[in-house]
This record gives C-alpha cells, sequence and structure tokens, in this order.
C-alpha cells in the first residue's frame, strides 16, 4: 500500500492512495469498523456488589469460563472488574448498551491461543453483531482489559473484514 503524504490537508495528512468509499483496503479486502466502545470502572464498586450479592450476582452476569478463570485467581475482584468493564465496551460498539436483547452473558470475554483477549458473543448479542456486518463480510471483534487500582478499562472495535 502507497502512502500519500499531502501538506495542508490535515487532518487527513496521510491516507493511502487506493482508499475508497468502502474503508481502507489493504491486501485487495476492504475493512470497516463497525463499532467502538469503551468503558471505565472502579473494582470498588464490583467489589460491594459481590459482597452484597455473591454468587447470586456473579451468576447474572459472568460466563461459566469466566467464573472459572477468576476463582483460579488469588483475589478474582479485578479479573471480574475487567471482564464487566470488557462487557460494557462491546454492549456500546454493539450500539445497544445492556438492552434490546442484549445481556451480560451474551457476552464473554476469551483467549485467543495467542493470550489476546477477544470477546465471544452468543445469544442476542450475536444476533445483533450478525445485523450489523455487511453480506459477505465477517466480524473480528478487538479487545483491550487493563486495570490500575482502583480502576479497570477496556476498549472494544467491532471490524468487519
Amino acid at each position: 500500500m502507497r502512502w500519500s503524504a499531502r501538506p495542508y490537508s490535515w487532518p487527513y495528512r496521510f491516507r493511502p492512495q487506493n482508499a475508497d468509499d468502502h474503508g481502507y483496503r489493504a491486501e485487495g479486502k476492504a475493512k470497516l469498523i463497525i463499532g467502538i466502545g469503551s468503558d471505565l470502572i472502579d473494582m470498588r464498586r464490583i467489589e460491594k456488589t459481590v459482597a452484597r450479592y455473591g454468587d447470586r450476582f456473579i451468576e447474572r452476569i459472568y460466563t461459566a469460563a469466566e467464573r472459572a478463570k477468576a476463582m483460579r485467581r488469588s483475589d478474582p475482584i479485578p479479573t471480574y472488574a475487567k471482564r464487566f468493564a470488557a462487557k460494557e465496551a462491546c454492549s456500546k460498539a454493539l450500539g445497544t448498551g445492556i438492552r434490546s436483547g442484549v445481556f451480560f452473558r451474551d457476552m464473554g470475554v476469551v483467549n485467543l491461543p495467542s493470550g489476546q483477549p477477544t470477546m465471544k458473543l452468543t445469544g442476542g448479542a450475536l444476533k445483533r453483531l450478525e445485523s450489523m456486518i455487511p453480506k459477505g463480510m465477517k466480524a473480528h471483534i478487538h479487545l483491550t482489559i487493563t486495570d490500575d487500582t482502583p480502576l479497570a478499562q477496556a476498549f472494544v472495535i467491532i471490524e468487519a473484514l
């Protein structure tokens, strides 16, 4: 891909010369950003909620795989907080929030073989994702999660390839 540097055309100073209306093309394939979402949460809020509601809250919000991963940790609260933030960010990227048939347990944080986190969607979240993706394309969900006590943050980008 060739890049063009055009002075005086900021903010589009560096753009691929072969860009078209369908997104930037790389290696002959169109790529579209379908949704972006972010969330920042105070871990103490999750800690208080778990202390108050216990397993009822945990089983309502988290998938079995997420619960198992958290329970392997000496302190599961940061793990729960990061995953809660990821679910909120994903629901924002889907454009619905937690409504319109999208529930917390429809979104689960999973890791690729490389260790990179991503989201696995089921139920209403998967239906919403499928309705957003143009025909002939498939979705890829980029996820980054981090924490710095007492905060946890997640950022989600949904891309159609």
